[in-house]
């Protein structure tokens, strides 16, 4: 149905992160056939492992030269045996993480270098192609499952209480699993937004420290990300705080409360901007590049939703749901473009074709999915991510 963007390393041991669900072990099954598959989430793997890491190169065949260990993380002490069967046997190791809580808790040194990292995440209208549904992918997103079951609502119901089944009342991650739920519904509310600490606190009954490590929590365990403020060579006053994302849209759709009150705006807005920010993240994985994605707002609250920077240029990306151009949808484009004049920026909007308007390009939204690897001036199909 669809083919994934990532090619295999051959010959490399590496890992592979990404949020549960996204696809990694389907993946390296089909690229690695004839691999060692150790799968943590098996109690009678993880509990013998768990008791005695040098008992994994007990569980390998002889003559076995690929070894995949899926969630890693569930034991750490693993990597130094994985280590040293790395040096001892040179046997290739493809470790899969859904989360870096645990890795970073025992400081573990992921393979000294030993390793490369590559980050899984969900789908994208590249690898989907004609079977590609913008409105479903804004409604559900993209993981796997919620593009090819047919109760892809179901589905997100499940996902949401498996992660919090499975990952933080599991692994004992969070004293009060209630009051982390609702810091997620709460959260919810700052999709593609800046985060104000002090009122999450207030609308879940927390202090600002927990909340704060709940941020921390969700980011370690991959399902969200932060956007800090662009303030290379500022020339105003900005604010400090930054803009918080799920991972992927059909998740913060579930995640999110819905009632009779809320604008269209309030949901499908950020929706867009989360839909975009997918498919950015995968580009960077798969070109390889320097680029950092920020988001610009001054004290006086003039801002510009996302901003690209690193080797490639300056970019700068504004979203709009609607498909007419007016003059205050530029504003915050034209203020950012006056203090970084080479920046090169882009309304992003349902317009039926291009336009330039006062050193600004309009762009229609799927046309700026699907050929987003020219906005930024590359050929993707050119690419090869290995």
């Amino acid at each position: 149905m669809y083919t994934r963007i990532y090619n295999p390393l051959k010959e490399s041991s590496f890992f592979v992160f990404g949020p549960r669900g996204t696809g990694k072990s389907t993946w390296l099954k089909y690229n690695f056939p004839n691999a060692t598959f150790i799968d943590l989430l098996m109690s009678d793997h993880y509990r013998l492992l768990l008791a005695n890491p040098s008992r994994l190169e007990g569980l390998i065949p002889y003559g076995s030269k690929i070894v995949i260990i899926d969630e890693v993380q569930r034991v750490p002490e693993l990597l130094n045996e994985v280590h040293r069967l790395i040096e001892k046997n040179k046997t290739q190791f493809i470790l899969t993480g859904s989360s870096a809580r645990k890795l970073k808790r025992e400081g573990v040194n992921l393979l000294a270098g030993r390793a490369l990292q590559r980050f899984f995440h969900p789908l994208t209208c590249w690898e989907l192609g004609d079977e590609f549904d913008l409105q479903k992918a804004l409604r559900f997103g993209l993981l796997p499952m919620a593009v090819t079951s047919k109760n892809p609502n179901d589905f997100l119901s499940s996902y949401v209480s498996t992660y919090l089944r499975e990952e933080i009342q599991a692994e004992g991650m969070v004293r009060n699993l209630a009051s982390y739920s609702r810091f997620l519904e709460m959260a919810s509310f700052s999709q593609a937004q800046p985060i104000t600490m002090s009122r999450i606190a207030s609308d879940v009954g927390v202090d600002s420290k927990l909340v704060a490590s709940y941020f921390d929590l969700t980011e370690d365990l991959l399902l969200s990300y932060r956007l800090p403020v662009f303030n290379k060579k500022a020339k105003r006053r900005l604010t400090q705080h930054p803009k918080f994302y799920f991972f992927d849209v059909g998740v913060f759709q579930k995640v999110r409360p819905k009632g009779p009150l809320d604008l269209p705006e309030q949901i499908e807005g950020p929706a867009l901007e989360t839909l975009f920010f997918q498919h950015y993240r995968v580009l960077g994985e798969k070109l390889r590049w320097s680029q950092k994605a920020f988001y610009w707002r001054t004290a006086s609250k003039v801002e510009v939703d996302f901003i690209s920077y690193g080797d490639e240029g300056l970019f700068a990306f504004e979203f709009k749901r609607s498909s007419t151009i007016r003059s205050e949808d530029l504003l915050g484009l034209k203020e950012f473009k006056k203090d970084y004049p080479e920046a090169r920026c882009y309304l992003v909007c349902f317009v039926d074709e291009e336009k330039y308007i006062d050193h600004i390009y309009i762009v229609p939204y799927l046309k700026a999915l699907k050929e987003m690897d020219k906005l930024f001036g590359f050929d993707m199909n050119r690419n090869n991510l290995e």
